[in-house]
């Protein structure tokens, strides 16, 4: 499509979910929408991607670049703001990384639909919780195996150092992008045949399963929660730019009879996947 063509999309087209593509139409450029009429200066001290960056978010915030449009071709930024490719790609990047656009393969970039805190709540599934928010799960398996785990693994389960523990290591969705990478382990005594389960079905829910299966039912559990940077594997799976931080939540999950159910640790894409902690007026921490 030529510069100067499409048309702008408005809150009320399509009818696909926050967050989803509605539109393949680009945005039509122009200086003052995309924020380049006051111009790229060589006199400011902040480097040019960081300017570009810049006028972005703030078309984005004053609603000149509707939420889930796509933006013109790089070429076409380049001519807008008079920078070289590597520059709009450094800008480009930093953009998709804070969550302000996202990256269709083949397609080029969005404005992401903006995204609400998910509750953190202990005992509620990742898939329960991606439902109740109105958006759709789903998962990739990338590991699931039962090993003689290691002392740092079976202390939190109550079990001997070298027991035989399933570990479940899944990427989770949220419309199709990336988001958790979620791994747990529970004593393999315990959930015969678990790994044995299609674990690429997107609405297959490890509690789920645990309650229907095997009736193990956890009711109360604790949760720590820790910032990190991304190691490179987890860079690549959640779309993060390294160096980039990423939180962390630890859980254990117990039964009724006070018997540890599972350990799962998440490594929380920090845009994507946004978490809100409710608090009571005592200060304590509600729902976990």
């Amino acid at each position: 499509m030529a510069a100067g063509t499409g048309r702008f999309l408005s809150g009320q087209d399509g009818a696909s979910a926050a967050g989803r593509v509605i539109d393949d139409e680009p945005l039509p450029v122009g200086d003052d929408q995309f924020g380049a009429a006051a111009g790229i200066s060589r006199a400011d001290p902040r480097p040019l991607h960081r300017q570009v960056h810049g006028a972005i978010i703030e078309a984005i915030e004053a609603g000149r670049l509707p939420r889930n449009g796509k933006l013109p071709s790089e070429r076409e930024l380049v001519d807008l703001y008079g920078v070289s490719r590597i520059t709009i790609r450094h800008a480009m990047r930093d953009l998709v990384q804070q969550g302000f656009l996202q990256s269709q393969p083949g397609k080029g970039f969005y404005v992401a639909a903006p995204q609400r805190g998910f509750e953190l709540h202990l005992l509620k599934s990742f898939t329960a919780t991606a439902l109740a928010n109105g958006r759709n799960p789903g998962q990739r398996l990338i590991e699931a195996r039962i090993y003689r785990a290691p002392l740092e693994i079976t202390r939190p389960l109550f079990l001997p150092e070298g027991a035989e523990v399933v570990v479940l290591s899944r990427l989770r969705l949220l419309d199709d992008v990336p988001v958790v990478i979620q791994t747990d382990w529970m004593s393999a005594a315990r959930a015969p045949g678990l790994i044995d389960l299609d674990w690429s079905s997107p609405n297959r829910s490890l509690y789920a399963e645990i309650r229907e299966r095997y009736r193990i039912r956890p009711v109360r559990g604790q949760t720590t929660l820790s910032a990190r940077l991304a190691s490179q594997d987890e860079s690549e799976r959640l779309g993060l730019a390294p160096p980039a931080a990423v939180l962390t939540v630890d859980q254990i999950a117990f039964d009724a009879r006070n018997r540890a159910v599972n350990l799962t640790t998440l490594v929380h894409h920090p845009e994507r996947y946004p978490l809100t902690l409710a608090q009571s007026e005592s200060g304590d921490i509600e729902q976990i």
